[in-house]
């Protein structure tokens, strides 16, 4: 080892060098040499970004969480970034499908008005999570909600295929169609909700978290099935 005076230093692409002794006096350390290929990009801002690329990156996570809710597979998956995109799309499909007539008013209809399915929706999850944070939930109460707006996708859909089925002169032979539709979405309602939010309760207390999601369901799932004009 020496010290280098002169001396041409050739790196390769592997990370490899050599060195050329000519003109080299004395003798020469050579260490360890580090190469940085760390390149550094500039900062990613959102703000920068255009509209239409912000509204399609949001429209496929929400796409995104209505698959994860009909295909339960990955638990976790929805609880990582919740929102409440989803659950308002929902929300307000099924008061507009749900919503009573107002063609007369001596309708005999039945059907409860917009602002009453969104009461249901809204202060029933939000009477859900509050009993699961009380038994000890380890999620917090917005990913809660989330999960529990996301997985009315199922009643949803039982709710379009119904409204369909409602276009043709009903029987008996219809309504144990729509009934079986509706117990459907009300069943993988229910285990898709449980799916995720099973893990989060302490051991020997999920049985009374579950209890109130399926009451949650039960009543929306109702309002579908009774629902005939």
């Amino acid at each position: 080892m020496a010290t280098m005076n002169e001396a041409r230093l050739d790196m390769y692409d592997d990370g490899s060098y050599s060195i050329d002794p000519q003109n080299v006096e004395g003798d020469i350390t050579v260490g360890p040499m580090r190469q940085n290929t760390n390149i550094e990009g500039p900062e990613f801002n959102t703000l920068d970004e255009p509209i239409r690329d912000t509204i399609l990156r949001d429209v496929r996570a929400v796409g995104m969480k209505f698959f994860l809710v009909l295909y339960p597979k990955e638990k976790k998956s929805l609880l990582k970034e919740w929102d409440l995109w989803g659950p308002l799309v929902l929300c307000t499909f099924m008061a507009m499908i749900l919503q009573g007539s107002t063609e007369s008013v001596n309708s005999k209809d039945g059907g409860p008005e917009f602002a009453e399915v969104f009461v249901i929706v809204w202060i029933g999850s939000m009477v859900v999570t509050l009993n699961s944070k009380l038994l000890g939930s380890n999620i917090s109460f917005f990913q809660s909600v989330c999960v529990l707006g996301y997985c009315l996708l199922p009643t949803a859909i039982a709710l379009l295929l119904c409204r369909i089925i409602l276009m043709a002169t009903q029987n008996n032979y219809l309504f144990v169609i729509r009934f079986i539709i509706s117990m459907t979405g009300f069943g993988w309602a229910t285990y898709a909700s449980t799916a995720f939010l099973g893990d989060s309760q302490p051991e020997g207390r999920k049985g009374l978290a579950v209890y109130p999601i399926f009451l949650f369901y039960f009543v929306i799932s109702w309002l579908v099935i009774s629902h005939t004009t």
